[in-house]
Protein backbone atom coordinates (compact mmCIF):
# COMPACT_ATOMS: atom_id res chain seq x y z
CA UNK A 1 0.00 0.00 0.00
CA UNK A 2 1.11 3.52 -0.72
CA UNK A 3 2.06 5.51 2.40
CA UNK A 4 0.86 8.90 0.88
CA UNK A 5 -2.21 7.68 0.22
CA UNK A 6 -2.98 6.15 3.65
CA UNK A 7 -2.47 9.45 4.80
CA UNK A 8 -4.49 11.43 2.33
CA UNK A 9 -4.26 13.58 0.06
CA UNK A 10 -3.05 17.15 1.07
CA UNK A 11 -5.20 19.96 0.59
CA UNK A 12 -5.38 22.16 -2.10
CA UNK A 13 -3.49 25.69 -1.24
CA UNK A 14 -6.09 27.65 -3.08
CA UNK A 15 -8.58 26.20 -0.72
CA UNK A 16 -6.63 26.88 2.38
CA UNK A 17 -6.88 30.54 1.02
CA UNK A 18 -10.76 30.73 0.60
CA UNK A 19 -11.58 31.64 4.29
CA UNK A 20 -8.92 33.98 4.15
CA UNK A 21 -10.44 35.96 1.68
CA UNK A 22 -13.67 35.34 2.63
CA UNK A 23 -12.71 37.21 5.65
CA UNK A 24 -11.00 40.25 3.87
CA UNK A 25 -14.15 40.70 1.64
CA UNK A 26 -16.17 40.32 4.59
CA UNK A 27 -14.11 43.22 5.97
CA UNK A 28 -14.02 45.60 3.08
CA UNK A 29 -17.63 45.38 3.00
CA UNK A 30 -18.72 45.93 6.97
CA UNK A 31 -16.09 48.56 7.83
CA UNK A 32 -14.09 49.79 4.64
CA UNK A 33 -16.83 50.68 2.10
CA UNK A 34 -19.45 51.88 4.85
CA UNK A 35 -16.02 54.48 6.33
CA UNK A 36 -14.99 55.65 2.33
CA UNK A 37 -19.14 56.74 1.84
CA UNK A 38 -19.30 58.47 4.95
CA UNK A 39 -15.88 60.14 4.18
CA UNK A 40 -16.67 61.24 0.42
CA UNK A 41 -20.79 62.48 2.43
CA UNK A 42 -18.51 64.91 4.64
CA UNK A 43 -15.99 66.52 2.16
CA UNK A 44 -18.63 66.68 -0.40
CA UNK A 45 -20.60 68.54 2.74
CA UNK A 46 -17.50 70.64 3.73
CA UNK A 47 -17.10 71.83 0.44
CA UNK A 48 -20.28 73.19 -0.08
CA UNK A 49 -20.42 75.47 2.89
CA UNK A 50 -21.43 78.73 2.31
CA UNK A 51 -21.93 81.82 4.28
CA UNK A 52 -24.82 81.58 6.76
CA UNK A 53 -24.44 77.72 7.62
CA UNK A 54 -24.41 76.92 10.57
CA UNK A 55 -21.45 74.28 11.30
CA UNK A 56 -20.98 71.85 14.53
CA UNK A 57 -16.86 72.04 15.00
CA UNK A 58 -15.15 69.55 16.07
CA UNK A 59 -14.50 71.21 19.28
CA UNK A 60 -18.21 71.26 20.02
CA UNK A 61 -18.82 74.85 19.52
CA UNK A 62 -21.83 75.80 16.73
CA UNK A 63 -20.87 79.25 14.65
CA UNK A 64 -22.07 80.41 11.41
CA UNK A 65 -20.04 80.82 8.54
CA UNK A 66 -19.32 84.28 7.75
CA UNK A 67 -16.78 84.18 4.69
CA UNK A 68 -15.09 80.93 2.78
CA UNK A 69 -11.67 81.50 2.21
CA UNK A 70 -9.92 78.32 0.73
CA UNK A 71 -9.30 75.91 3.49
CA UNK A 72 -10.32 78.18 5.92
CA UNK A 73 -13.32 79.68 7.04
CA UNK A 74 -13.80 83.02 8.73
CA UNK A 75 -16.87 81.91 11.54
CA UNK A 76 -18.80 83.93 13.91
CA UNK A 77 -18.15 82.06 18.11
CA UNK A 78 -20.69 84.17 19.80
CA UNK A 79 -19.71 88.02 19.14
CA UNK A 80 -16.72 86.78 18.11
CA UNK A 81 -15.05 86.43 14.33
CA UNK A 82 -12.65 83.89 14.78
CA UNK A 83 -10.58 81.60 11.47
CA UNK A 84 -10.70 78.08 11.91
CA UNK A 85 -9.95 75.44 9.03
CA UNK A 86 -12.71 73.77 6.81
CA UNK A 87 -11.50 70.65 8.16
CA UNK A 88 -12.69 71.47 11.78
CA UNK A 89 -16.70 70.97 10.56
CA UNK A 90 -17.91 67.73 11.43
CA UNK A 91 -21.44 68.27 10.49
CA UNK A 92 -24.22 70.89 9.36
CA UNK A 93 -26.21 72.12 11.97
CA UNK A 94 -28.89 74.03 9.14
CA UNK A 95 -31.72 71.53 10.49
CA UNK A 96 -34.54 73.18 12.50
CA UNK A 97 -34.07 70.80 15.08
CA UNK A 98 -30.51 71.52 15.33
CA UNK A 99 -30.87 75.14 15.36
CA UNK A 100 -33.47 74.73 18.33
CA UNK A 101 -31.05 72.94 20.34
CA UNK A 102 -27.81 75.33 19.45
CA UNK A 103 -30.40 78.34 20.32
CA UNK A 104 -31.15 76.79 23.60
CA UNK A 105 -27.55 75.90 24.27
CA UNK A 106 -26.47 79.62 23.78
CA UNK A 107 -28.65 81.36 25.56
CA UNK A 108 -28.21 79.19 28.90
Amino acid sequence: MNPAAAVGAAPSPIASFVPLIAMVAIFYFLVIRPQQKQQKELDAMIAALKKGDRVLTSGGFYVTVLNVRGSDLEVKLGDEKVVMARSAVTRLANHPELQSAAETAEKA
